[in-house]
C-alpha cells in the first residue's frame, strides 16, 4: 500500500451511496467541473452504480463508474481466454463423479450427481479465486482423518487438468486472471486520475488483488461500507485466527488490512456525517465481539450510553408462529404505505417473504421483491419437472392426473374438452384403476368415451416413456422437450400453447436451451440421473416478472438492502438457520483441509451475513422479528439477536432490561393487531353431535349384513351413504393397502376352492400357491407387495390346508349373493358369503375370511353379527342357489400373521335371538322420531369414520347426547352422483 493512498470507512446505518458522493464532492471542491471526469469510481454492483449516479443532482459531470466484477469489460486486456459456460463445467464434472460413484457406490446416492458436480465446480472456482492449486490439496496430510477424506483427496486429483494452461477459465478464475494482469499492466502504465474503490471489503480474492493494485499508487482511496469505528483498535488483533473469528462482521476488513500491510488506526471516516443511531452502534459493536473476548461485556458495558436511547427506535417481535410473524410484518408494511414512508423487509427466508406478499395482496399492495420467485415453482418449471420425472418408470394415476390438470397442458382451445375428459378419467381411475395407466389404456378408454383423438394424443405422447436404460443427454432433452410441447399443445391444435409465454416461459425455455447447447458434454445418463440433473439445473434459476410494484414497499435480501435507503427496516426471520443460514455441507473438504490449503472456512458466509446484519440493525428505525416456533419444533434465536438480548439483560445499570422490555412491548402491539386480524367478527358456535331424522320414505329398505354392524355402531354413516348417497372417493394413487389385501386374499381363496381346494390333483399346497400367483399377478402391480403377500400366504399354507382337511365340505357357493325379506317388515337383508360348503350330512358350513384377527365373542354378540345373519338367511332360504338349509357351523377364518379359526354359535336359540334382534333394530328405524346418531358405539374412539368431517366430529365428543335434526330436503336421484 502506498503511503499516500487512503483507507476510509462509512459507519453502519448511513446511506452508503449518498455518503460516497458527499465525500467525493467534498474532496473535489474547488476543482474545475471536468476534474470529476478524471475520477474512476469502482463499485461492487450494478445496483450501487445506479444509486451513485442518482446522487449527482442537479445534473453534473460524472466520474467513470465501473464494476469490480467486470474488470475485463472496463479495461480491455489482450490475450484473455473467454469464460467457459458454468453449465459445461458442471456437466463435465457430472461424468467424472458418475464414474466415481460406479466404483464406490457407498460414497453418495446417484440422485446427488449434479449437486456434487455443482459443489465441486464451486470449490474449483474458489480455489482459482484464492490462488490455491490442486497440488496444495494433494499435499495435505489426512492420515489422522477418516477414510472418506482420503478418498475425496484422491478423487480431487482428477481436477488438475482443469487448472492447466489450456483449460477454459470459469468466472472467478477469469476474474482472478484479469486482476493479476491488470496489476501487471498498471505497474508499467499507472492508471490515470484518482481511483476510488467503494462498497467492498475484498471478500473475494480477485477483488482483494484489485484493491491492492489500486492502493499501490498515491492518491487512490478505498471506501469500505459498514466499518465499526466503535471497536477498540487493540481488539483487532483477536481477529487474526480464522477458526475463531471468521464469523465476525469485521473479519473481512482485518484480512484485507493484512494483505495491504495496514493497521486499523489508518482507517478514517469518509465523511463527518454521524450515524442515525450512534448509541445503538456502540451496543451492537460490543454484542458482536469475537467469542474469545466476550468477557469484555462486563468491563466495556459500563462505558455504554443509556440503553434506552439505543432501543428508542428498535422493536422486537417474538411471534408464536411463522403465520403470526408474517401477519405482523404485513401490517407494519401496510401502515408504512399509508403514511407514505419507505419500508423494507430484509430477510433471507423466502417462505416468510412469500407469506408476507400473500397477506399484502389482500390490501392490493404488491411489494418490490428483488428475488423474484424460483423458476422451478413457476407453471412452466413445474410442468417441465413433472414430465422429467416420468421417464424410466411406470406412471401412476396421481402423476397422470396431476399432469393433465396442469394449467399449461392443452393450453389452447382444446382446454375445455380436455378438462371434461380429465375429470371423467379421474373418477374411473379412482374407482377402477389401473394403478399404472399406460399409453394403450388411455387410447382404449378414450375410444370408449367417443374421444379417440384425445386418446391418440396422450397415447402417442406417453409411448415408451417407461423404457429404462442409459442414453445421451441430447436424446433425453429431445424426448423431454417433445413430450412437454406435445402436452402443452393439446389434441385439437398444433403448436406449444402458452408453454413458453411470459417471463416464466421464456426463462424455462432459456434453461432448457442452455442444456441443449451444452448437451454434448453430458455423456450417457439413466432416466433417473437425467431427472436429478434437470431438477438441479432448474432449481438454481429465478424468474423476475415485470409487475407494477408499490414504490415504497420492498422485500430485499441482506445485500440488496444495503444499497437502498429506507425509513423503516424490518429484519425478518432472525432465527439460526434462517439468518444466518447454516453453511452448506462440504462433501470434498473438511475445516482442517480448508485451512491447510489456504481456502475460506464455511463460516465465511456467516461473517458476511453478520456484516449485513450490523449495517441493517443500525438503521434509523428497525424492527426485528422472529417466530419462536416453526412448523415442527421450537426455533433458536439468531446468534446475533441472542448476544444482543443477553448483553442488554446483563446491564441493569444502563437500563438494559428496561430497554429490552420496551422493545418487546412495542412488538406485542403488532402481535395483538395480527391476532385481531385473524379473529372472526362473531364467534361461530360449535356443532352439536348430530342425529338427523329423515322422512320414513327416504330411509333405506335394503342393507347388506355388513351394513347392520354399521347401523349399530355408526348410524350416521348409513344416513350419509344410503340416504344422502355420499361415497368416499378412492385415493388418487392406488396403494397395496389393507383393503386391497383383503380383496386379493378372498379372490385367492375363491380360485383355490374352484380348482379343487386341498383335494386338487396337483396337491393342496401347489393349488393354493398357484392360485396366489395368478391372483397376485393380475391384481397387484407392485413387485414388492406381491412378494410380501405371497410369502404371507406361504407361511399360513400348512395351517390352512390342515384346517381345510378337517372342516371343509363340498363348496356350493363362492362369493355369490342372496337376499331375504325380514319377516314382519318391508326390509330386505342381503349378503355375499365368502364361501358355503355342503357337508356329508346335507347341512352347510359358512366361512368368512379375515386378513386380521377375527371378532371376539362379545363383538359377535352385540355388533359383528355378519356370520350369524348369514346363517339365519341360509336357514330361511335367503340364498336361491342353496335353498333352505340347516346350518351346521359358521366360522371366521383369520388368515393374518397368527392364523386362527373362530367358530360362531348357530344353534336354534342363537338364530332366534338374531332374528328378534334384527327385527327390533329395523322396527326402531321405522319410528319417524328415530334419528341416525353419529358414532353411536364405535369399537374404539380413535377409529375414524368416512363421514367424521360431515358430522363435524371434533367440535363435539362422544359424551354429548345426540341432537335430533329433522331433515326436510333430500337429494333427488338426479342430484346425486
Amino acid at each position: 500500500m502506498n503511503p499516500q493512498s487512503q483507507i476510509c470507512g462509512v459507519p453502519p446505518g448511513l446511506d452508503f451511496a449518498e455518503e460516497l458522493v458527499r465525500g467525493l464532492r467534498a474532496r473535489m471542491a474547488g476543482q474545475p467541473p471536468e476534474a470529476m471526469a478524471r475520477v474512476t469510481l469502482w463499485v461492487n454492483s450494478s445496483g450501487m452504480r445506479s444509486r451513485v449516479r442518482a446522487q449527482f443532482t442537479p445534473p453534473a459531470i460524472l466520474p467513470k463508474i465501473r464494476l469490480v466484477t467486470d474488470l475485463a469489460e472496463a479495461i480491455p486486456l489482450p490475450g484473455l481466454p473467454p469464460t467457459e459456460p458454468p453449465l459445461r463445467r458442471r456437466l463435465q464434472l457430472t461424468q467424472l463423479i458418475a464414474k466415481l460413484l460406479d466404483a464406490e457406490p457407498d460414497l453418495a446416492p446417484r440422485a446427488s450427481l449434479y449437486a456434487l458436480a455443482d459443489s465441486l465446480a464451486g470449490l474449483m472456482d474458489e480455489m482459482a479465486g484464492e490462488g490455491v492449486s490442486p497440488e496444495a490439496l494433494a499435499a495435505i496430510d489426512v492420515s489422522d482423518h477418516s477414510l472418506h477424506w482420503a478418498r475425496t483427496q484422491r478423487f480431487l486429483s482428477i481436477i488438475a487438468p482443469f487448472f492447466g494452461p489450456d483449460a477454459s477459465p470459469q468466472t472467478e478464475t477469469r476474474r482472478h486472471m484479469v486482476a493479476q494482469q491488470l496489476a501487471e499492466f498498471w505497474a508499467k502504465n499507472p492508471p490515470p486520475g484518482p481511483q476510488i474503490i467503494a462498497g467492498t471489503t475484498g471478500s473475494r480474492g480477485a477483488t482483494a488483488l484489485l484493491i491492492k493494485a489500486v492502493l499501490s499508487f498515491p492518491g487512490n482511496i478505498l471506501v469500505m461500507p459498514g466499518h465499526d469505528f466503535d471497536m477498540p483498535h487493540a481488539l483487532w488483533d483477536s481477529l487474526g485466527d480464522a477458526l475463531t473469528a471468521e464469523d465476525h462482521p469485521q473479519y473481512r476488513t482485518r484480512r484485507l488490512l493484512d494483505l495491504l500491510e495496514a493497521t486499523p488506526d489508518q482507517i478514517r471516516p469518509w465523511t463527518e456525517t454521524p450515524p442515525p443511531a450512534p448509541e445503538r452502534n456502540k451496543l451492537v459493536s460490543l454484542a458482536l465481539r469475537p467469542a474469545p473476548v466476550t468477557d469484555q461485556w462486563l468491563e466495556e458495558g459500563r462505558d455504554l450510553p443509556d440503553l434506552r436511547l439505543a432501543a428508542e427506535k428498535l422493536t422486537l417481535i417474538e411471534a408464536p408462529s411463522p403465520r403470526a410473524e408474517a401477519l405482523s410484518v404485513a401490517l407494519i408494511l401496510r401502515e408504512a404505505a399509508e403514511q407514505g414512508r419507505s419500508a423494507t423487509l430484509v430477510s433471507q427466508d423466502r417462505d416468510l417473504a412469500r407469506q408476507v406478499s400473500a397477506v399484502l395482496d389482500r390490501w392490493g399492495i404488491v411489494p418490490d421483491d428483488s428475488s423474484g420467485r424460483p423458476l422451478a415453482l413457476s407453471a412452466p418449471g413445474r410442468l417441465l419437472r413433472m414430465t422429467a420425472g416420468l421417464f424410466g418408470r411406470q406412471m401412476t394415476g396421481d402423476q397422470l392426473l396431476g399432469l393433465l390438470k396442469h394449467p399449461l397442458v392443452a393450453s389452447t382451445e382444446a382446454r375445455g374438452p380436455h378438462m371434461m375428459l380429465t375429470r371423467t378419467l379421474e373418477l374411473h381411475l379412482r374407482r377402477k384403476g389401473p394403478a399404472h395407466p399406460d399409453a394403450q389404456f388411455l387410447r382404449d378408454w378414450a375410444s370408449a368415451q367417443n374421444a379417440p383423438d384425445w386418446g391418440m394424443w396422450l397415447g402417442d405422447a406417453f409411448d415408451g416413456i417407461d423404457q429404462a436404460g442409459e442414453t445421451s443427454l441430447t436424446e433425453h432433452l429431445a424426448r423431454h422437450r417433445r413430450l412437454t410441447e406435445t402436452l402443452a399443445g393439446g389434441h385439437l391444435a398444433e403448436g406449444t400453447g402458452r408453454l413458453w409465454e411470459g417471463a416464466a416461459g421464456e426463462g424455462a425455455e432459456a434453461a432448457l436451451a442452455s442444456l441443449e447447447r451444452e448437451s454434448e458434454h453430458g455423456g450417457m445418463l439413466s432416466p433417473g440421473d437425467y431427472t436429478a440433473l434437470f431438477d438441479g439445473v432448474i432449481a438454481a434459476q429465478q424468474v423476475r416478472e415485470t409487475i407494477l410494484a408499490h414504490p415504497l414497499i420492498r422485500i430485499k435480501g441482506s445485500r440488496e438492502a444495503r444499497e437502498l435507503p429506507s425509513d423503516l427496516l424490518i429484519l425478518g426471520a432472525l432465527n439460526d438457520g434462517s439468518w444466518p443460514r447454516l453453511p452448506p455441507p462440504d462433501p470434498w473438504l473438511n475445516r482442517y483441509m480448508r485451512v491447510a490449503a489456504g481456502l475460506l472456512l464455511p463460516e465465511r458466509r456467516i461473517g458476511l451475513s453478520a456484516h449485513d446484519f450490523q449495517q441493517a440493525v443500525a438503521g434509523a428505525e428497525v424492527i426485528i422479528t422472529r417466530a419462536t416456533r416453526g412448523a415442527e419444533a421450537e426455533t433458536v434465536p439468531s446468534r446475533w439477536l441472542n448476544r444482543l438480548v443477553n448483553l442488554m439483560q446483563g446491564l441493569p445499570d444502563k437500563h438494559g432490561p428496561e430497554a429490552l422490555a420496551g422493545m418487546r412491548a412495542k412488538g406485542r402491539v403488532w402481535l395483538e393487531m395480527a391476532r385481531a386480524l385473524e379473529r372472526p367478527e362473531a364467534e361461530v358456535p360449535r356443532a352439536r353431535r348430530p342425529a338427523p331424522v329423515p322422512p320414513l320414505a327416504a330411509r333405506p329398505t335394503t342393507l347388506p349384513v355388513t351394513g347392520i354392524e354399521t347401523l349399530i355402531r355408526d348410524p350416521y354413516a348409513i344416513y350419509a351413504r344410503e340416504i344422502l348417497r355420499l361415497r368416499k372417493l378412492d385415493p388418487l394413487r392406488a396403494e397395496p393397502d389393507v383393503r386391497l389385501r383383503g380383496t386379493v386374499l378372498h379372490r385367492v381363496m375363491e380360485v383355490f376352492a374352484k380348482r379343487g381346494g386341498y383335494k386338487a390333483e396337483t396337491g393342496g399346497y401347489a393349488n393354493l400357491m398357484s392360485a396366489a400367483d395368478e391372483v397376485l399377478e393380475a391384481e397387484v402391480p407392485w413387485p414388492a407387495a406381491r412378494a410380501l403377500w405371497r410369502s404371507r400366504i406361504a407361511r399360513i399354507a400348512d395351517w390352512f390346508l390342515a384346517f381345510e382337511a378337517s372342516e371343509a365340505g363340498e363348496p356350493v357357493m363362492l362369493e355369490k349373493g342372496g337376499a331375504l325379506l325380514v319377516p314382519g317388515t318391508t326390509f330386505t337383508l342381503t349378503a355375499r358369503p365368502d364361501r358355503i360348503d355342503r357337508l356329508d350330512d346335507g347341512r352347510v358350513h359358512i366361512y368368512d375370511y379375515k386378513t386380521g384377527t377375527p371378532p371376539s365373542e362379545k363383538q359377535q354378540q352385540y355388533f359383528n353379527q355378519q356370520l350369524l345373519l348369514q346363517a339365519m338367511m341360509a336357514e330361511d332360504g335367503g340364498f336361491p342357489r342353496l335353498g333352505p338349509a340347516q346350518v351346521a357351523a359358521a366360522t371366521y377364518v383369520g388368515l393374518g400373521s397368527t392364523p386362527k379359526a373362530s367358530p360362531v354359535a348357530v344353534d336354534s336359540e342363537s338364530l332366534a335371538r338374531a332374528r328378534e334382534g334384527l327385527k327390533k333394530l329395523i322396527e326402531s328405524y321405522s319410528d319417524p322420531a328415530q334419528g341416525y346418531s353419529a358414532r353411536r358405539a364405535m369399537q374404539k374412539q380413535a377409529f375414524g369414520s368416512d363421514y367424521d368431517q360431515l358430522s363435524r366430529f371434533g367440535e363435539w365428543d362422544m359424551t354429548e347426547e345426540p341432537e335430533r335434526l329433522p331433515v326436510d330436503h333430500l337429494p333427488r336421484p338426479e342430484e346425486t352422483p
